[in-house]
């Protein structure tokens, strides 16, 4: 089981890599803009939540997810990708970065044997930090800041995880079911333009 999250966790880390460097290839940054781009999505909500919890922060206790960035930044710099299809990766391994990672940064407070709320917001900060840094280095206003249906789907499936391990589901069920549901709820979101209301005031 340790072998899949560790895989699962090195995926996330490739998918939001992509992300990060589709942005930066998006504002046509040069080749350390589009590396660090990368890296800070990639690794900044976890280095984040490891710090929070006292533990040896991941990446520098196992360079490999460093070239994990490395390999992913260097391929989306140079993959030939028309123009009209950089919003649709950028979208997609964005989604799939939010699933692996909220689910992987549950397992990760899971270790510290913290609470299931702590746990829940872990893996919810660990699924939108990086991608919160990476909009605000690239001009955006970050997604938890719009009225998109982002953090919203990575709490649902937090939630889902941990009810699923509440009621003792296998780990490996419980963890695919979850990051099915960020998946739908992102994607469906995406797909239907759907997003919260507004609070106004009178």
């Amino acid at each position: 089981m340790s072998d899949l999250i560790y895989s699962l966790d090195l995926f996330g880390v490739a998918v939001f890599a992509i992300s990060g460097a589709m942005a930066a290839r998006q504002k046509q940054m040069d080749p350390f803009g589009v590396l660090i781009l990368a890296a800070v999505t990639a690794i900044g909500g976890g280095t984040l939540r490891d710090v929070l919890l006292g533990f040896d922060v991941f990446w520098i206790s196992n360079n490999t997810y460093l070239y994990v960035i490395l390999v992913s930044a260097l391929l989306t710099m140079l993959w030939p990708l028309a123009r009209a299809w950089q919003y649709r990766v950028l979208t997609l391994a964005d989604a799939f970065g939010l699933a692996l990672f909220t689910i992987m940064g549950m397992e990760r407070a899971m270790q510290a044997e913290v609470s299931s709320l702590v746990a829940i917001v872990m893996g919810v900060m660990t699924g939108v930090a990086g991608g919160m840094i990476r909009d605000i280095l690239s001009g955006q206003i970050p997604l938890i800041l719009r009225r998109e249906i982002y953090a919203t789907a990575s709490l649902m499936g937090a939630l889902t995880y941990s009810a699923l391990s509440y009621y003792s589901l296998d780990q490996r069920y419980a963890m695919l079911i979850a990051m099915v549901v960020i998946l739908t709820i992102r994607l469906t979101a995406i797909r239907w333009q759907l997003a919260l209301p507004n609070l106004s005031s009178r």
